[in-house]
């Protein structure tokens, strides 16, 4: 093994290692999960490990690690991968399950792998069947590469901010990584699967007359469009799909095209706010701003005029 391979080994290692002191903020119903989720979902997940922690400081978010939902897509097609699966996972937990790019490569997972974590569900939004089809293809024909450690060390260089890392370091990246194919991480690994398909995350868009120019088609007949409800700016302006590489976990959050799947107590459509049993905190009550209205009636808060 030589220097190279070592240091890679070493660094890894150490980026595996889990921090302490993790704030659990709700608890997850491992039912309801396994229930609404889809092949083609994503898996978000706030992460305790120190890569995680790395991430979530670059990018100002929760979520440090992403992961797609391929369900029974290994079981159901059978051969030496389906057996392995089920001997490593049981009959049950392999048929749902998750492919992910960790520090030891990518590899498969129970979908209630991180059912002790803070994790959010996101879901393509009106994904074609033959995309979706395509997506497990390359999701399952990524098991086994490597993890991408440059690509980590990219994403900090570009994402710390300028007055730390002087301008000629923090160039605007077209693509970050080692650039070897077999090398990935979680979020670049699900830009390029989605990638191939053509279905956005969060590309950057041009609008040469401004953001809320309508299209050319929307000049005309603008009113037959408003009358038949075909009016929209969801395709005005030219898109540009980001490398996979500069992808973060929080972009599939923040994507417009991925819808956040509630499938805790909101999604069940049995929650009642009115039913919960809150705590009392008597020694801090918190003011009631209708309170302060009532105080001072006959008086009012008067915006200054413009000059």
């Amino acid at each position: 093994m030589g220097i190279r391979s070592r240091l890679t080994g070493w660094i890894l290692d150490w980026l595996s290692q889990p921090m302490p002191h993790y704030e659990r903020r709700v608890w997850n119903d491992p039912s309801a999960l396994r229930r609404h989720i889809h092949p083609g979902d994503i898996l978000l997940v706030d992460g305790d490990t120190r890569v995680a922690q790395i991430i979530q400081y670059l990018t100002k978010s929760s979520w440090s690690h992403a992961a797609l939902y391929i369900g029974d897509e290994i079981v159901r097609r059978g051969g030496p991968a389906a057996d392995a699966a089920i001997a490593a996972f049981g009959a049950d937990d392999a048929r749902r399950l998750m492919v992910e790019a960790l520090p030891e490569g990518v590899e498969l997972a129970p979908v209630t792998k991180y059912i002790d974590y803070n994790i959010r569900l996101v879901r393509p939004h009106r994904l074609r069947p033959d995309d979706l089809k395509q997506i497990l293809d390359d999701a399952i024909g990524a098991l086994g590469l490597s993890y991408d450690v440059q690509n980590i060390l990219d994403l900090a260089r570009y994402l710390i901010p300028v007055r730390v890392v002087p301008d000629r370091f923090r160039r605007t990246a077209l693509h970050f990584g080692s650039k070897e194919a077999t090398e990935v991480i979680c979020s670049s690994l699900l830009g390029r699967i989605f990638h191939h398909v053509r279905f956005p995350i969060l590309p950057a868009v041009d609008h040469p007359e401004g953001f809320d120019a309508p299209s050319p088609a929307q000049k005309r007949g603008g009113l037959l469009r408003r009358v038949f409800g075909y009016e929209s700016n969801a395709y005005t302006g030219l898109f540009r799909m980001r490398h996979p590489t500069l992808l973060t976990p929080r972009d599939f959050d923040l994507s417009p095209y991925f819808e956040v799947v509630k499938f805790n107590v909101i999604e069940n459509g049995g929650f009642d706010y009115q039913k919960i049993q809150w705590a009392e905190v008597d020694d801090a009550p918190v003011p009631r701003f209708a309170e302060r209205a009532a105080i001072e009636v006959g008086s009012a808060v008067v915006a200054p005029e413009d000059d």
